[in-house]
């Protein structure tokens, strides 16, 4: 805590934030707070001039080559489940996807566009080392859904996508003002994978016109078929994850939420 303290001088109080990687934390003087972090990305700083993420207030490097943030503190709650369907979510995730500043800033730092081919063989090969494709019959009917809608998905325009779209991580401040934060994650690709994954968790069916609309998309068949694609995608993603961390309950929750999607595929897209 000491190179913390360094940084933002001993007349802060500095407590951990909690998060899984232990690197954010609470700096407390007075009235004032800053949200502080070590090792954030670059990319906080076009987040941050963007509107995306709370203000960054300064950005320091240690003597030992550490990079020390401070955002600015607000106060604030993650969005409930059923505020995901509000259009304010969707204005905002467009506004991510049409960012030409956040896509430069991320292929400045070496990102590259990530394929929907590269996404399968990287899935497929992983199953085949854990040898689960002939154990279950749902990942083998997964994969032919996957490789029979393939090329629906190449060809597509690559954008900035979060990938880690749940409702935790969408801040709404006690001033009115959204942000969505945890970019640790964040990738070149089909905005699809982000905003399927938003209608699949948050959206009721008989909506997802109308938050496709307000999102600045319309639904027809090719893009139903780009979504369920990464929906299925990210469920064996998940399902493998689960698995290589001996996590077995979780990872057959991935599988039975995998055999809905099957059906689903199967008896409305393909059939």
């Amino acid at each position: 805590m000491n190179w913390l303290q360094q940084a933002v001088g001993k007349e802060w109080n500095i407590t951990p934030a909690g998060g899984l990687t232990g690197d954010a934390y609470i700096a407390e003087k007075n009235e004032q707070r800053l949200f502080l972090k070590r090792n954030s990305s670059p990319f906080l700083a076009v987040l941050s001039a963007e509107g995306i993420v709370p203000k960054l207030v300064w950005t320091k490097r240690m003597e030992n080559c550490d990079v020390i943030t401070a955002q600015e503190w607000l106060e604030g709650r993650e969005l409930k489940p059923e505020e995901m369907q509000h259009y304010r979510v969707a204005a905002l995730l467009r506004k991510i996807h049409k960012s030409s500043e956040l896509l430069h800033m991320l292929m400045r730092l070496g990102k590259k566009p990530v394929t929907s081919d590269e996404r399968f063989d990287e899935i497929t090969s992983q199953l085949k080392k854990n040898e689960l494709i002939d154990r279950h019959e749902e990942i083998r009917d997964a994969i032919d859904y996957l490789q029979r809608l393939l090329p629906v998905t190449r060809n597509q325009q690559k954008v900035v996508c979060h990938c880690d779209l749940n409702h935790h991580n969408v801040i709404l401040t006690d001033k009115g003002q959204l942000y969505l934060v945890d970019w640790d994650n964040a990738m070149i690709a089909d905005p699809a994978m982000d905003f399927g994954f938003v209608l699949k968790w948050y959206i009721p069916q008989e909506d997802w016109n109308e938050w496709l609309y307000r999102y600045g998309a319309t639904r027809d068949s090719q893009l139903t078929e780009r979504i369920h694609w990464y929906l299925i995608m990210d469920a064996l993603f998940y399902f493998n994850w689960h698995y290589e961390r001996a996590e077995i309950n979780k990872a057959y929750e991935r599988l039975a939420d995998l055999r809905k999607l099957n059906e689903h595929v199967s008896t409305t897209i393909l059939d």
